[in-house]
């Protein structure tokens, strides 16, 4: 089977914020498939927008910008780059190739990212420049949306860094009409759903409700993350794939399945 059907007919939901959907799903698409995209997150402005203001006032005292994802990316950077220059001497880090892209469309040409092939806090803090050693003292600014995980910080502050944790964006539940999802789903007509974030799962399951629970764990589940398949496999979702991180990841991991090559569920 050529490239370009790898996923002829199938019907594939997206659930990625609706700003970063269209990549996957036109992906998707280009090789014979259906894409059904139904956001499971939306992004907003941060409730409180002075903790960013005041540290793109000050970025050039950090010594480590990380951006968390490609929201924080482009909510931080923004903001950075309507003040200032981006300092050279200030290394920016990302946890995967997608937001370090987004980095470097603001000029920015310093970035780390992990090494071998994982992108998440336990990959980043791999990196030589975040050992014990090497960030001794050094000021880290963490661009992240509200809450979240805060292994990252904590053990940058447990290696002797001062870290300031920088809020600039918050995530929420889309407001969307969720019918045509579970008339889909009732019909059997889902073939695939892609999910990249545990807290996007949770509002999936909770989106659906009970009218479409069922169904929808019924279908195969493809996540970027060991730790989201974890969480699905506790919600009891019967067929749960686990591929290599990104679209790139998702894509070969759908390509795969329905090829034919059955994946290690």
């Amino acid at each position: 089977m050529s490239e370009s059907q790898t996923l002829a007919g199938k019907r594939i939901v997206v659930t990625r914020p609706a700003e970063q959907a269209g990549s996957l799903a036109r992906e998707i698409e280009a090789r014979g498939g259906i894409a059904v995209r139904f956001p499971v997150l939306a992004i907003f402005d941060a409730a409180d927008p002075s903790p960013l203001q005041a540290a793109a006032e000050r970025i050039d005292g950090f010594d480590i910008a990380v951006f968390v994802s490609p929201n924080a990316v482009e909510k931080a950077l923004s903001a950075i780059t309507a003040r200032h220059v981006w300092p050279e001497r200030v290394v920016a880090a990302a946890m995967g190739e997608t937001s370090a892209r987004a980095i470097a469309r603001f000029g920015v040409t310093q970035i780390v990212t992990p090494a071998g092939g994982r992108f998440d806090s336990e990959a980043l803090l791999q990196r030589p420049e975040f050992s014990a050693d090497a960030i001794r003292g050094k000021r880290v600014a963490i661009f992240r949306g509200d809450g979240g995980r805060e292994l990252l910080g904590d053990t940058l502050e447990a290696r002797g860094a001062q870290v300031e944790r920088v809020s600039c964006y918050r995530r929420g539940r889309p407001d969307i009409d969720v019918a045509p999802l579970l008339a889909l789903l009732a019909q059997g007509a889902v073939d695939a759903v892609t999910v990249t974030s545990s807290e996007g799962l949770r509002n999936l399951v909770a989106m659906v409700g009970a009218a479409g629970e069922a169904a929808l764990k019924a279908v195969p589940l493809f996540v970027a993350h060991q730790r989201i398949a974890e969480e699905a496999r506790r919600f009891g979702f019967a067929a749960v794939l686990v591929t290599a991180p990104g679209d790139a990841g998702l894509l070969a991991g759908l390509a795969a399945r329905f090829g034919g090559n059955e994946m290690d569920q």
